[in-house]
């Protein structure tokens, strides 16, 4: 039973939605059995693939609703995070003959060509934010088992639903929408829990918010697509994470949300705040720089500060600081910094213009350095375009 007012104490992890879509919780994320309504055993699709390592627990509950050796139609792609494609290469080993789609944007994270923009944990606001450094964001390659959606707007497998391109957190992300009575399966479009909290993703308590900031690199992208899928005007909004909404209470929060979106959604500080990730069809681009908060500077200064006095007294021992002529001690030198101020007013860490070498995989161990250099790199690093693979690969998941 659908209600406003759910949480994880009174929710199951796998719950029917409405007929026709089911959900199943995987830890923190949400996936969905799609069926035609009047075909609760006939062909279905699974819309997304959950955490790595929830393969079985996908299948079982597969063969819970339909029956053993019931492969899906297909697998259906929202985007290509960790949370919602972990599982696939299980599924896909168990489903020999189970075609995968996306969205044409969204092939490269997925047939590994381009490693998707870092997280930013520099947006704060609750745990989940903070711990995104370590989220895997690495370009998974599923092949030939991965293709595009159809132009037109269908979805393989469930008639009467089309599919909707809504970018912003990520570039080909997308939302699936059964027209005839509006039943939205969102991903992570916006989202019905406060995403970047660990309290909030614990209770899973339900209000609308916008896409996890923390894995979203493109703030005006993510504003409109909110608002396209507001105007659609959803009875249901079944979304990556969070327990689905609806009715008059999922429409009036979505409308009360859109023209806030920008004070409510978009940091205030972070690396894809002000300045957008960049991505074509063989994925990134360009990305800005990290950020380093003040507060991290801050901190910085602080230990260097602590050290230089614990140094100096080490190597001092007991003897008595020089004296001025006006016997008052000689100030130390200031320590250098650590961070600098870019021209566009964040921070940019010291190693940005030191990059370090890496070994590129198959070529004898020889070096291959970042291609940003000392030389070569810009005063703006989100006008740097990629010129090749491998440099991609390298500035995106070491950032």
């Amino acid at each position: 039973m659908l209600s406003n007012d759910a949480t994880r104490a009174n929710t199951p992890a796998f719950t029917a939605v409405v007929p026709g879509l089911s959900v199943l919780r995987d830890v923190f994320v949400n996936l969905y059995y799609a069926f035609p309504q009047d075909q609760p055993q006939g062909p279905w699709v699974l819309i997304d693939a959950g955490l790595p390592g929830s393969a079985d627990k996908i299948r079982k509950q597969a063969e819970a609703l339909f029956g053993p050796d019931t492969p899906p139609a297909a697998i259906l792609l929202t985007h290509g995070h960790f949370d919602h494609v972990g599982a696939l290469d299980g599924l896909l080993a168990a489903w020999p003959d189970v075609p995968v789609y996306a969205h044409p944007l969204e092939l490269p994270y997925l047939t590994g060509k381009s490693s998707f923009p870092p997280p930013d944990p520099t947006v704060g606001r609750g745990m989940m934010a903070y711990l995104s450094f370590a989220y895997p964001k690495h370009a998974y390659d599923f092949g030939s088992r991965v293709q595009a959606l159809p132009a037109d707007g269908r979805v393989p497998g469930l008639p009467g639903w089309r599919w909707v391109h809504t970018p912003g957190h990520t570039f080909g992300h997308v939302s699936f929408f059964r027209e005839h009575d509006k039943v939205l399966v969102a991903g992570d479009a916006f989202t019905t829990v406060f995403a970047e909290s660990g309290t909030s993703t614990f209770t899973q308590k339900q209000e609308v918010h916008g896409p996890p900031a923390y894995f979203t690199p493109d703030w005006d992208a993510a504003r409109d697509s909110m608002a396209l899928l507001a105007r659609m005007e959803p009875e249901v909004a079944a979304t990556g994470h969070g327990i689905p909404m609806h009715g008059e209470e999922l429409r009036r929060q979505l409308a009360d949300f859109v023209p806030q979106f920008d004070a409510l959604a978009r940091p205030k500080v972070g690396r894809y705040a002000k300045v957008p990730a960049r991505a074509d069809g063989s994925g990134v681009t360009s990305v800005p720089p990290p950020l380093v908060q003040p507060w991290l500077k801050i901190l910085a200064v602080a230990g260097l500060a602590i050290g230089g006095v614990a140094l100096a007294t080490a190597g001092n021992g007991n003897k008595k600081r020089k004296k001025g002529k006006d016997g008052r001690a000689k100030k130390s030198d200031s320590p250098s910094k650590t961070m600098q101020r870019t021209a566009d007013g964040s921070y940019r860490a010291w190693y940005r213009d030191h990059p370090a070498e890496f070994a590129e995989p198959g070529h004898g161990g020889s070096n291959v350095q970042s291609h940003l250099t000392n030389e070569t790199a810009p005063a703006h690093r989100s006008d740097q375009r990629y010129t090749d693979s491998w440099a991609r690969k390298i500035e995106t998941q070491y950032p």
